[in-house]
């Protein structure tokens, strides 16, 4: 009997893990929307710059994942790459004081980095788990995730930390005389740092999306596939194809509908993160740290998943997560000052579980040759639910705000906005509550003729 290989011996694996860090490690996370701000751009602005990243993202999802199944996973994360040095490149280098210039020059950054984001989103996947396949060890892929989600976590803290530090002009100036330098830096100078460090990780990036192989193929079939008309056409072809493949395969729809209703309203908490730690009166200063540390459940989170998805049916898990959902929300909706953190934590939590299943149970289920397709329609899905939840969302609060300004004209601005946040949260978990009620009765009609998704593994 020929021993089998462990994953992380395979190049490709070691190069999608890497990949994964470079690109996802952003040090500009933490400073996101002062960065902006900072730039001389208006809250305005960034709110139609983020409209448009998002907007791009969903615009081309499908088709990226589409292409990138018929021109090959390695180019498209060759291009992904590329776009992402250039949405760095553009704001690191973008001249300050013409705001208009400075507004355009973001919009092209926010294009880039959508379409970076979508072109990323299935390509990778489908590229190491296809590497898993041609080795005969694709049972090995619930444990590259979690290593994969691991070490994203740990380079996350780092990366957060750092970028958070390194904004500061009189942290850095600190560290200057620490090190018995006179060299004195400005806000101008250091808000630049954190952006310059991610161009840094681009071309990491770069790096290894070059040294990636498209397994499953020949060198000659891998020089035939090009980007061209023809290939749009085809790419559009294999889109209605794997469209049609989701419609018709009742498991994989059941696991998107599941993992979107879970994703887009745990993501939409996660968004709202900074206000809603003002509201259980955690002090400013401490949103940066909190954020890094939540990302360490990264370490932890996925092991425990790995065993789930060995040990558990997917309708048990599917139960679990709905079970864990609704409590997170009712724990939230208390607004309970400091230990409001914890459901916080399940909230992370929760978003890790989901990614980490619905990843094991699509690529479990889909083909080699429509593999990055499919996962891109599962990040449409995730996606669209979540521009919509946050339209939903926003006209809550803007109800609520409008009712209380009526009701207390007494109240400050600050009191009115806390209290409208606050009662607009409450509408999640009956929001939740409805949706996986309707996602459970589809799914039950969906799978009614077959057993998979009571089977464990």
């Amino acid at each position: 009997m020929v021993a089998k290989v462990s994953p992380f011996s395979l190049k490709n694996i070691q190069l999608f893990i890497a990949l994964r860090i470079f690109f996802n490690s952003r040090f500009y996370y933490p400073v996101f929307t002062i960065l902006f701000l900072d730039f001389g751009l208006t809250l305005e602005q960034f709110a139609i710059l983020n409209a448009v990243w998002a907007a791009t993202i969903v615009l081309a999802e499908v088709p990226s994942g589409a292409l990138a199944d018929i021109i090959g996973r390695r180019q498209l994360l060759i291009m992904t790459s590329v776009f992402m040095m250039l949405e760095m490149a553009l704001i690191s280098f973008v001249p300050l004081g013409n705001v208009a210039v400075i507004f355009w020059v973001f919009l092209l950054n926010r294009v880039l980095s959508g379409l970076a984001e979508a072109m990323a989103s299935g390509a990778d996947e489908a590229l190491a788990y296809d590497t898993l396949v041609e080795a005969g060890i694709e049972e090995k892929w619930p444990h590259v995730l979690e290593v994969q989600m691991r070490y994203k976590a740990i380079a996350a803290f780092l990366t957060m930390t750092i970028g958070a530090l390194i904004y500061d002009p009189d942290m850095v100036n600190r560290v200057f005389l620490l090190l018995g330098s006179s060299v004195l830096v400005v806000q101008e100078q250091s808000m630049r740092f954190p952006i310059y460090l991610t161009l840094i990780l681009s071309l990491c990036s770069l790096v290894c999306s070059l040294l990636m192989r498209d397994p499953l193929q020949s060198e000659k079939e891998t020089e035939r596939r090009s980007f061209s008309l023809a290939s749009i056409g085809a790419a559009g072809q294999k889109t209605l194809t794997a469209g049609k493949w989701i419609v018709k395969s009742p498991f994989a729809l059941a696991v998107i509908l599941f993992g979107m209703t879970y994703d887009h309203i745990l993501r939409m908490v996660v968004t709202m993160t900074s206000e809603y730690f003002r509201q259980i009166d955690l002090p400013d200063a401490s949103f940066g740290i909190i954020g890094a540390t939540m990302s360490l459940l990264g370490i932890f989170i996925p092991r425990l998943a790995r065993y789930m998805a060995a040990h558990y049916s997917p309708v048990q898990i599917a139960f679990f997560l709905a079970l864990n959902s609704l409590f997170t929300l009712w724990a939230l909706q208390l607004f309970v000052p400091y230990w409001g953190l914890l459901p916080m934590m399940l909230v992370y939590s929760g978003m890790i579980f989901t990614s980490f299943f619905s990843s094991h149970y699509l690529n479990q289920q889909t083909s080699s040759d429509q593999r990055a397709t499919v996962l891109s329609f599962k990040g449409l899905a995730f996606n669209l639910a979540y521009g919509m939840i946050g339209v939903l969302f926003a006209s809550w609060v803007y109800a609520l705000k409008t009712k209380n300004h009526n009701e207390h004209p007494e109240w400050s601005e600050a009191l009115v906005s806390g209290q409208s946040f606050q009662e607009g949260m409450a509408y999640f978990l009956p929001y939740t509550f409805f949706i996986l009620l309707l996602i459970l009765f589809f799914s039950a009609w969906l799978l009614r003729s077959t057993t998979i998704h009571k089977q464990v593994g």
